[in-house]
Order: C-alpha cells, then sequence, then structure tokens
C-alpha cells in the first residue's frame, strides 16, 4: 500500500477494525482534548511501509488528554484502570499532558496537539481520536514527512539542548526501530 499523505494515514487507520475500536474505548471516556497517538500511528505506518502481514506487538497504547482542572497523576491511574476493565488484552498508558511538561522540564503545553509537538521524535509526534460523528481525526503537528519517509529524528524542543537531545539518543537506542522496521533511518 502506497502512503502519500495524511489522507492515506487516516484510510489506512480508519480501515483498521482493531485500532478504531480502540478509538471507540477511548472515546467513550470523554476525556477533554483527547487522543491516541505515539507509536499506536506510527508502528501502523512502519508496519505497512515494511509490508508487514502481522501487527507489531506495541508496548503501550498512548491515551493522552488535556485538563489542566485536574493534575494529580492518580487520575491517570483511574483511568487507565476504566479502559482496562473495557478492553483488559490491551496495555494502556494515559497521561494528562497539563503536567507532562515537568518530566522534560519544558514551558506548560497549551493543548494536546501541543504536547505532541514536543514529544522526543518527530515520527512519533502523530495522534488520532474521533470528532463527534465518529469520523477519525489525524493531528501531526510537525508534519507526517518523516514518519512517511522511515526517518526517526528529534523535534525542535529535544534539538534545542544537551539534555533533552540525550534523552532523545537514549529513547532511540532502547526503542531500536530500526532492528523492528529495517528502512529506518535514525538521525543524530
Amino acid at each position: 500500500m502506497s502512503l502519500r499523505n495524511e489522507d492515506d494515514v487516516v484510510r489506512l487507520i480508519s480501515e483498521d477494525k482493531w485500532m478504531m475500536e480502540i478509538l471507540f474505548e477511548v472515546k467513550r471516556l470523554q476525556l477533554p482534548d483527547w487522543w491516541v497517538c505515539a507509536g499506536f500511528v506510527r508502528s501502523k505506518i512502519w508496519d505497512v511501509l515494511h509490508e508487514f502481514e502481522q501487527r507489531t506487538t506495541l508496548a503501550d497504547i498512548d491515551v493522552i488528554y488535556f485538563d489542566r482542572h485536574v493534575t494529580d497523576e492518580s487520575h491517570e491511574k483511574v483511568l487507565e484502570e476504566q479502559l482496562i476493565k473495557q478492553a483488559p488484552d490491551l496495555p494502556w498508558s494515559v497521561k494528562n499532558q497539563a503536567r507532562m511538561h515537568r518530566i522534560n522540564k519544558l514551558v506548560p503545553y497549551e493543548s494536546s496537539i501541543d504536547a505532541m509537538a514536543k514529544f522526543p521524535e518527530t515520527a512519533t509526534a502523530l495522534g488520532v481520536k474521533l470528532d463527534s460523528e465518529d469520523n477519525m481525526i489525524l493531528a501531526s503537528p510537525l508534519g507526517i514527512e518523516d514518519v512517511l519517509q522511515m526517518v526517526v529524528k528529534p523535534t525542535p524542543s529535544f534539538s534545542q539542548s544537551d539534555e533533552l537531545f540525550k534523552i532523545y539518543k537514549k529513547r532511540v537506542n532502547v526503542k531500536n526501530w530500526s532492528g523492528t522496521w529495517a528502512k529506518v533511518t535514525v538521525l543524530e
């Protein structure tokens, strides 16, 4: 399958029953500014571009949302438990982006999409969700060129300081994306 643009990616995910079921599960939580993001989207794209017959196993399913009013991490665990009850076989990870800027000592995020733009890698700065009429929406605040070209490079936020760039490099080593997807090029 050829993937050339955002419409192709939206169609690809919309036609994946498993991915759509996950989006419906998350939508049921009615979280503010929610998205399923990162490897959930990137891995699907790379699996297709590598013509894999089987889906690559995800370490987790990243669910993000943005709520300035309830920023206690324990609330995220409650939401994860709700998702586990709805779909117990999935590795859920729920994070409120209104607090996640603290992890990497960045300025507070304005929204979930703003947070995605500050993920470590451009190819991971992607998210999908369902709108009120259950149409899928793709967020790609840094574009989709890198993920489609199978290039891993740091986002502007993670190339701005030595400390953040070290985090990027550590992630690249731990994730070993080019070991899973041979056509992936990692830039340092």
